[in-house]
């Protein structure tokens, strides 16, 4: 078990190395002057030369890489160029967001895909089969952009004056104050710090901040400002996980095994669950792990609709004024998230599947 998780660790460096040379070598070949797109196209050439000897651009590529990856081991991402700021300030600021987001999707999709995925698969050619599976189809077909329309349409608009009225836009309520679970237990940190810098990004996530300060108000509102966009950004995973679930149960369900558990008189529930379901787990696992990474990347159309301040939507405005350092340290995160994950799912199909473990 060990030597398997050490090799798959193994394997991810290279997979990291490649992701921190394909990144700065894109964020160079994007067309365009990085200065005039800041400083616009009346910007003199006596004006660029300053500005691009001051962020290191008139430096040879090579040198330009080795520089950026000695700040990047150092956990420095550089100054931003638009913003004028620490891309590490701007990485704690817009995360949080996304993360968040992109968790509550995550939930959606797994809670409402995986039970309606076993359910078809159960009920294999009945009309509740089909019925889900249709809504499946519509799911994934199902443009987020229209989805968050129509739910912020419904639930803010239509049924405004109801106990079913949602938030359409925001993180928090006006007037409702997230204060750092820190200074509610009266931690001292040095500004600056690893501490400091992990204790700041685990304040911005509002719902661990309100379990960690125990103030209610805050976790409620957090959670009824995430409903809508969570919904919009997870109907495309949920039905994915729903069609994966049943595809992945229909074929465990025809296996001799299950027939032979049926044979030995075991309850139906129990066939099931701890039988076909366990078994069927292993595709699942890969699909989930993989729409967490995609959701991470792909938000700025709900982030948008739905006024949240994340990473998609700064990463898309980052690349139209050619802020080198944002593209490349947004991207590098969100890659590394994907390596993570990756890395999780892999760790995990030892837990899972006894055979992987005795390899």
């Amino acid at each position: 078990m060990t030597t398997y998780i050490l090799r798959r660790i193994l394997s991810s460096l290279p997979v990291l190395v490649g992701i921190l040379f394909a990144t700065f070598a894109l964020g160079r070949l994007i067309p365009g002057d990085p200065c005039r797109a800041i400083l616009g196209e009346k910007a003199t050439d006596a004006v660029c030369d300053e500005f691009i000897a001051r962020h290191g651009l008139n430096e040879p590529i090579p040198t330009q890489f080795v520089i950026y990856v000695n700040e990047i081991l150092r956990g420095d991402f550089g100054v931003s160029f638009r913003f004028g700021k620490p891309v590490t300030d701007l990485l704690i600021e817009r995360l949080p967001t996304t993360l968040e987001l992109s968790l509550a999707a995550l939930l959606v999709s797994v809670v409402i895909g995986i039970p309606l995925g076993v359910l078809s698969a159960v009920k294999h050619n009945s009309w509740i089969d089909v019925v889900t599976m249709i809504w499946a189809n519509i799911g994934v077909s199902m443009p987020v952009f229209w989805l968050g329309l129509m739910l912020a349409y419904v639930f803010s608009l239509t049924l405004r004056d109801t106990f079913l009225w949602l938030p359409p836009s925001g993180r928090l309520t006006s007037g409702v104050i997230s204060t750092s679970f820190a200074d509610v237990w009266g931690l001292e940190l040095t500004k600056g710090t690893f501490t400091w810098t992990l204790v700041n990004f685990l304040s911005r996530l509002n719902i661990l901040n309100a379990i960690l300060s125990r103030n209610p108000e805050l976790f409620v509102d957090a959670i009824r400002h995430l409903i809508l966009p969570a919904f919009a950004l997870g109907t495309i995973p949920m039905a994915l996980i729903a069609r994966m679930t049943r595809s992945s149960m229909l074929d465990v369900l025809g296996q001799d095994y299950i027939r032979t558990a049926r044979a030995k008189g075991l309850r139906h529930n129990v066939v099931i669950f701890k039988h076909a379901f366990r078994n069927a787990l292993l595709p699942l696992i890969t699909v989930i792990g993989l729409q967490l990474g995609t959701l991470l990347g792909g938000a700025v159309l709900t982030e948008t609709i739905f006024g949240l301040s994340g990473v998609g939507r700064i990463l898309y405005d980052a690349i139209t004024a050619r802020d080198y350092s944002i593209v490349q340290a947004f991207t590098v995160v969100i890659a590394i998230f994907f390596v993570f994950l990756n890395l999780l799912v892999d760790i995990s199909y030892a837990y899972v599947d006894p055979r992987i473990r005795l390899d």
